[in-house]
C-alpha cells in the first residue's frame, strides 16, 4: 500500500542533480512553499539511490543527464527496488526519446527546468498525493505518439458504465489536446474551478487517476 503524506506532516523531497547551482535554486523554491521539506541531495544517479534508501523522501525530483548513471537509469533501478517510489524528471530536454525513457523508467512527472517556482510545488504535491503530472508540451508529445501507435477503436462513450455528458466529451477533447485546465476554461468561457470539476467526474467516469491516462482511455474508446 503507498503510504501519503498526512496533512500534517511536509512532504519531504530530495533533489539528485549534477549542478550544485541547480540543486541550490530548487532548494529555495521549494523551502519558500509551504508544507515542503527537502531533505536530501544527490549529485549523479548513484548517489540518489543512497539518499533515497537513507531518507527515503516523498519525492524525488531527478534529471536526466548526470554523470556516471544517468537520472533514467537511477530512476529504473530505485522502482525495481522501491516500486511505491515517486519520481518527477525534471530536465532542460524535451526530445521524444528522452520523455518517452523517463516515462517508462516510472517516473510519474516530467517537467522542463524553466517552470516556475509555484508550478514546480504544485507537481510536487500532485505525485506526492499519489498522482502524476506531465508539462503540457511534454504531453501533447505523448498523445501525438501514443495516437501513432494505437489505433482508434471507434467505440462510442455508451460503452462507458455511465456516459459522458456533452461538455465533459468536450473537456476531454481538451485534455487529450494537452491543454491546461486554464485554458480549456478559456476556450469553453468556463471558470477554471469548474473545468476542474468537470476533469474530476471524467476520470471518476474513464475509471482512471490522471490527465494522460484519460487521455489514452478516451483514445480507447474511440471518443
Amino acid at each position: 500500500m503507498v503510504n501519503l503524506p498526512s496533512p500534517s506532516h511536509p512532504i519531504r523531497v530530495c533533489l539528485a542533480d549534477d549542478q550544485r547551482l541547480m540543486r541550490d535554486g530548487l532548494r529555495t523554491l521549494l523551502e519558500l512553499e509551504d508544507g515542503i521539506e527537502v531533505v536530501g541531495e544527490a549529485e549523479d544517479g548513484r548517489s540518489a539511490l543512497e539518499i533515497y534508501a537513507a531518507t527515503r523522501p516523498d519525492v524525488l525530483l531527478m534529471d536526466i543527464r548526470m554523470p556516471g548513471m544517468d537520472g533514467v537509469e537511477a530512476t529504473r533501478q530505485l522502482l525495481a527496488q522501491w516500486p511505491d517510489a515517486r519520481v518527477i524528471i525534471l530536465t532542460t530536454f524535451d526530445d521524444e526519446s528522452t520523455i518517452f525513457d523517463g516515462l517508462r523508467a516510472g517516473a510519474l512527472g516530467y517537467l522542463l527546468k524553466d517552470v516556475s517556482g509555484q508550478e514546480l510545488a504544485a507537481a510536487v504535491r500532485e505525485v506526492a498525493r499519489g498522482g502524476a503530472l506531465i508539462e503540457p508540451s511534454v504531453a501533447r508529445k505523448v498523445l501525438a505518439e501514443f495516437t501513432r501507435a494505437i489505433p482508434p477503436t471507434h467505440r462510442a462513450s455508451t460503452s462507458l458504465v455511465e456516459p459522458l455528458s456533452g461538455r465533459e466529451e468536450e473537456i476531454l477533447r481538451g485534455i487529450t489536446q494537452g491543454l491546461t485546465n486554464k485554458e480549456i476554461a478559456s476556450r469553453l468561457n468556463l471558470s477554471e474551478g469548474t473545468v476542474k470539476n468537470y476533469a474530476s467526474a471524467i476520470f471518476q467516469k474513464l475509471g482512471v487517476q490522471d490527465r494522460t491516462q484519460a487521455a489514452m482511455r478516451a483514445r480507447e474508446l474511440g471518443l
